[in-house]
């Protein structure tokens, strides 16, 4: 059930809870909104509303540690001691430094038996991003192409026509929905004039976008800039724009731009998951290589965790190791 709330949690991890009595649910709560009360509180309110419930009897379960410091709600720590539940199950560990251990040393100093590590996998998996954001101090970084069959990009005669189905452009939007942050290039909001947004049809965090550009003045008509949270660098150091403020809050990043860029990501190690559509058009010799030689991909360590159509195109998901 968290899960239904992971588009509107984000950047925040999903998370939810249950309190037990004996072997019955009796209260649920979920982490449903970005600023939002988190999972624990949501629980515990209707655990309020329950009257001559032996809390000492009770056991809180949640997916992960509960926070333990001041961000934009208070710590769940002080609710869960409040209300007299002496027993609580973590999923996982918070890996955040602000929390890590510490919501569990607290709530054991007040005498609730902590059990952690069930269905630790489970926990991080679904979190997958905010787990990867504090374990290597960078957002995980997918990047998406959209192929012709004989491995091209575009026409070098500047054609702006899709290569891929309505399907795979559909896919996109999910994609695209999952992640915090839109990176692209400024010869793509150039010469496409793209929106690079989420267009899904449920509530969703639309990503914040980043332009790379050294070109110093834009249009703020184009499509990029409208309706979104956007920063624009002409910082080449990729490495650095990894840990720019911009992108402190953020623990995801989906690059969609051109070969240029694709590939500098590449080279410079930054590119934890490909997502190719490949459609079943050929542009021919007069197309634009997406990499320089045919066994890019294997040189850079990618291997192919999923290969599936989607429509008449091919979508491969490929991930480093």
């Amino acid at each position: 059930m968290a899960a239904n709330f992971k588009y509107t949690a984000k950047p925040n991890p999903v998370v939810g809870a249950l309190i037990l009595e004996r072997d019955q649910i009796i209260c649920e709560g979920f982490h449903e909104r970005y600023g939002g009360p988190h999972a624990e509180v949501n629980c515990l309110e209707q655990l309020e509303k329950l009257r001559n419930k032996q809390r000492e009897n009770l056991t809180l379960l949640c997916t992960l540690e509960p926070c333990n410091h001041f961000g934009k709600t208070p710590p769940c720590t002080d609710e869960i001691i409040k209300s007299g539940v002496k027993n609580v199950v973590i999923g996982s560990v918070d890996p955040n430094p602000k929390v890590s251990g510490s919501g569990i040393k607290k709530m054991q100093e007040n005498g609730i038996k902590v059990t952690q590590g069930v269905l630790d996998e489970e926990a991080r998996k679904i979190n997958e991003y905010f787990f990867f954001k504090h374990a290597d101090n960078r957002p995980f970084i997918t990047i998406k192409i959209a192929s012709s069959k004989d491995g091209k990009s575009h026409d070098a005669k500047g054609s702006t026509t899709w290569i891929t189905s309505e399907d795979s452009r559909n896919d996109v939007q999910l994609l695209r929905a999952e992640h915090d942050v839109i990176l692209t290039g400024g010869n793509t909001v150039r010469n496409d004039n793209p929106r690079m947004n989420a267009r899904v049809n449920f509530p969703v965090n639309q990503p914040k976008k980043i332009l790379l550009s050294s070109q110093e003045t834009w249009d703020m008509n184009f499509h990029f800039f409208k309706n979104a949270d956007f920063e624009i660098t002409n910082e080449t150091d990729l490495s650095k724009i990894m840990r720019s403020s911009f992108l402190k809050e953020s623990n995801s990043i989906m690059v969609e731009a051109g070969p240029k860029l694709v590939n500098a990501f590449l080279k410079n190690r930054l590119c934890d998951r490909l997502v190719i559509y490949k459609s079943q058009v050929e542009i021919g010799n007069d197309g634009v290589n997406w990499f320089e030689n045919d066994n890019a991909l294997d040189k850079y360590g990618f291997k192919i965790k999923s290969n599936y159509t989607i429509g008449p195109d091919i979508k491969m998901v490929l991930e480093n190791g």
